[in-house]
């Protein structure tokens, strides 16, 4: 019976951006998940979205001049195009600045406020006299008084890394107009997190031998040795969403707290959107459906303590009224929605030795490299440097090898040898085998072998095993046609190399559903090379929402006209192919010092 699998992808902030490191952190990982997940038959709801309120926002809005309105649209308008281009499914790519989204929000605020689970506490804030604003911590720089690097922020010093309390800095300064600020006292609601740990503990405590390390052992540490405190939800902010609370006008809610349930009121507007309002129901509140997290390892906390905690805390929210249809179950009376069934956080991707730097242009964004080179070498190089356990590190030398070594050589030659092959010498058609031989029948058995091996290193999201698992069958493949020989055999026995080719190309068949999940442009092309027509999967699209009094432009997938399933080929002889082109391009070893030479200096690590 299929599964229902909720995908959650970070939400990235609109005030940068994207690059190779946000990319490979969460959003590629959720994209091949959740691909395989489609042609696996399950339910797929991969949603996310710009985050679009908080102070990294109202910063780059300062900076340039304008409101914080344009500068998120104008963020917001790059991650679609990219994430078009790059081919990541989302079934919705919407935003936190919508109606749906301020409505959820303060719903969730205000459930959590009627359970006992928020109290108001006054406390100490830097505040501008020449600005008549309290400043929230990034707009506050000084003195770090940990290694007393002169240019620190007050939530981070970029020097030494460490968080910091703003109230500590030495000689503060407003980041605006570098006045000296004053503490005032200033009163915000708190999440009360130390009435909510033994729940949070229970939860990181049942079901948990899939999870990471690296998110599980932090995570316990956290909530059972350091202890949980109440975190303030509001701040002193005019970009957000406003506290619905009476006499709490000029404050929002903080944006850690209201960008996560981005991933339940993302589901909800997809629902409305549909126009299956209550079908979202099915991945939060059916007991067999399972959510998966995909975040960076700085959100770990966010994603693994502080939602599950809002979501115990909450409550049934929305659960009355509807219904999902007779296929779903869902519990007459859940006590809250569904928590995270994993949170596989990827640790970070450096550049060429050093820490990713938009300030000094040391990176590499998502659209200028797509200016120049094709989606799926970006797609393979990110997913076998993926940083599933540790931090990893984009080389473009790397790059061009894996390239021209792994994708033009071993995959893409195997393919275009094949299919030129038998579009020459049999009239453009799949050849007709006979009765295959052993040494055939053995390949096309590893062949559907990888359907499982492969499938399950993607379901416990061991990406790049599963890859590596998929490129080590085209390794067999090529190795079987190398020992064949069929433009040898050709020579002396036309029916023999007919057999080699048609299990060459069964093979590719099988090969280019294995990679799809990870290579979806080059099997598309691959999938019509052979003869087939429809598309394996979906198809993306911007769309514009109209809302009560505002409008947003969000990506969506149709899935309706995909036909990709996951199983091995079983190519019909006589199939007309099309005629063969190469998948990947071969390229240039001057590509190592053109793409450095675009680079700034590099960061001190």
């Amino acid at each position: 019976m299929p599964e229902h699998i909720l995908v959650a992808v970070a939400w990235p902030y609109a005030n940068a951006e994207i690059h190779v490191g946000n990319i490979t952190g969460s959003y590629l990982p959720a994209d091949i998940f959740a691909r395989y997940h489609r042609l696996a038959g399950n339910r797929v709801l991969m949603v996310s979205g710009s985050d679009s309120h908080g102070t990294p926002v109202t910063v780059r809005a300062d900076a340039e001049g304008k409101p914080p309105l344009e500068v998120y649209e104008a963020l917001h308008a790059g991650f679609l195009e990219l994430f078009v281009k790059l081919g990541l499914s989302y079934d919705l790519f919407t935003s936190t600045h919508t109606e749906n989204h301020f409505q959820v929000s303060q719903a969730m605020f205000l459930a959590l406020k009627q359970n006992g689970y928020l109290y108001t506490h006054t406390q100490e804030q830097w505040y501008s006299s020449s600005e008549k604003r309290f400043l929230p911590d990034r707009y506050v720089e000084g003195e770090c008084y940990i290694c007393h690097y002169p240019d620190a922020r007050g939530d981070q010093c970029d020097n030494c890394g460490n968080v910091l309390d703003a109230n500590l800095l030495i000689h503060p300064r407003s980041k605006n107009d570098s006045s000296i600020p004053e503490l005032r006292e200033t009163e915000h609601f708190f999440l009360d997190l130390e009435k909510l740990a033994p729940e949070v503990s229970r939860f990181l405590h049942t079901d948990k031998s899939h999870w990471r390390p690296n998110v599980l052992r932090p995570s316990r540490q956290m909530v059972e040795v350091d202890g949980l405190h109440g975190r303030a939800i509001t701040r002193d902010l005019d970009w957000g969403i406003p506290v619905p609370v009476e006499g709490w006008e000029g404050k929002c809610l903080y944006v850690w707290f209201e960008a996560v349930i981005g991933y339940l009121s993302a589901s909800i507007e997809w629902a409305g959107n549909a126009g299956t309002p209550e079908a979202w129901k099915a991945w939060w509140y059916a007991p067999e459906a399972r959510s998966f997290y995909f975040i960076g390892k700085d959100n770990i906390v966010f994603h693994a303590i502080n939602w599950p905690a809002q979501l115990i805390g909450a409550g049934p929210l929305f659960a009355s009224g509807g219904s999902v249809g007779t296929a779903v179950q869902l519990p007459s009376q859940p006590s809250h929605l569904n928590l995270p069934y994993d949170v596989p956080a990827n640790e970070f991707m450096n550049m060429e030795g050093a820490k990713i730097s938009g300030s000094r242009n040391w990176g590499v964004w998502g659209l200028d490299f797509l200016s120049r080179y094709d989606p799926d070498p970006l797609r393979y190089y990110l997913t076998v440097n993926m940083p599933e356990a540790r931090d990893s590190d984009w080389a473009w030398s790397d790059f061009l090898a894996r390239n021209n070594n792994e994708l033009v050589a071993t995959w893409g030659n195997l393919a275009n040898r094949a299919l030129t092959f038998a579009y020459k010498h049999w009239d453009c058609k799949v050849p007709d085998p006979g009765e295959l031989r052993e040494a055939d029948q053995e390949l096309l058995v590893k062949m559907e072998a990888g359907f499982e091996s492969v499938g399950r290193l993607i379901r416990q999201v061991k990406l790049r095993a599963a890859l590596g698992e998929a490129m080590a069958l085209a390794g067999e493949a090529n190795k079987y046609l190398d020992t064949r020989a069929p433009w040898f055999e050709i020579k002396q026995d036309r029916e023999q190399a007919a057999k080699t080719i048609y299990t060459a190309l069964r093979a590719i068949d099988s090969l280019k559903t294995l990679l799809a999940p990870f290579l979806p442009f080059t099997s598309q092309a691959l999938h019509r090379m052979l003869g087939y027509g429809g598309q394996l999967f979906g198809s993306l699209e911007i769309r514009r929402y109209e809302e009560t009094e505002r409008a947003h432009k969000a990506l969506i997938y149709d899935g309706s006209e995909a036909t990709g399933r996951w199983v091995s080929g079983i190519l019909p002889p006589g199939q007309a192919l099309r005629p063969p082109v190469p998948l990947f391009k071969k390229l240039d070893e001057s590509i190592v010092a053109e793409e450095l030479a675009r680079l700034g200096p590099k960061p001190v690590s």
